[in-house]
């Protein structure tokens, strides 16, 4: 018995070292979040406006032509770093917006320091909806097609890479 507590710990120490190891090997990304809504239609849902707008935002609004879904807030730093290229793509691509737990009150004052890239705005303030599209945190970006299916979902900040290896060439094989 004492000579397996000797070995105990370099047991645990090599499970720990193949835990860490096979995903490596396999070459599977840990920032990788994988999504069950890939090809399937939006949630159902329908947020309100933000306070002194009229366009709130549901499910039955997506679709119709390939547009982005962008979850942001005004307290997320990353959201802040990410806003230019929102603008940019919005120039393209209609970008939707859900403002996820947030309190309406800051969010306007931020839109209308940062610019308003967005055609229309939901207010998820206790963060429900975000729940049923499995958001992790803000920001998240998916790409929805002209069918309401959600098509790729990115987490945490846009960058250039990502708008222009993944999300431009996406959005232009699905408009074709």
């Amino acid at each position: 018995m004492t000579r397996f507590l000797a070995f105990l710990p370099l047991g645990v120490f090599a499970a720990v070292a193949l835990w860490v190891a096979i995903p490596l090997i396999t070459g599977h990304d840990p920032r990788d979040l994988p999504s069950e809504l890939i090809d399937q239609p939006a949630p159902v849902f329908d947020l309100p406006p933000l306070p002194g707008r009229d366009d709130g935002l549901a499910n039955t609004d997506l679709g119709g032509e390939v547009m982005l879904v962008n979850f942001f807030a005004s307290w997320c730093v990353p959201c802040l770093a990410e806003h230019p290229i929102i603008s940019r793509l919005s120039q393209t691509v209609p970008v939707v917006a859900i403002n996820y737990r947030d309190q309406p009150e800051d969010a306007l004052p931020w839109l209308a320091r940062n610019g308003d890239p967005y055609t229309r705005i939901g207010a998820d303030t206790d963060g429900r909806v975000g729940i049923d599209w499995g958001v992790y945190g803000v920001p998240e970006t998916f790409v929805i097609d002209r069918a309401g299916r959600i098509r790729y979902r990115h987490p945490g900040p846009l960058t250039p890479e990502v708008l222009n290896e993944t999300l431009l060439p996406l959005i232009e094989e699905l408009r074709g």
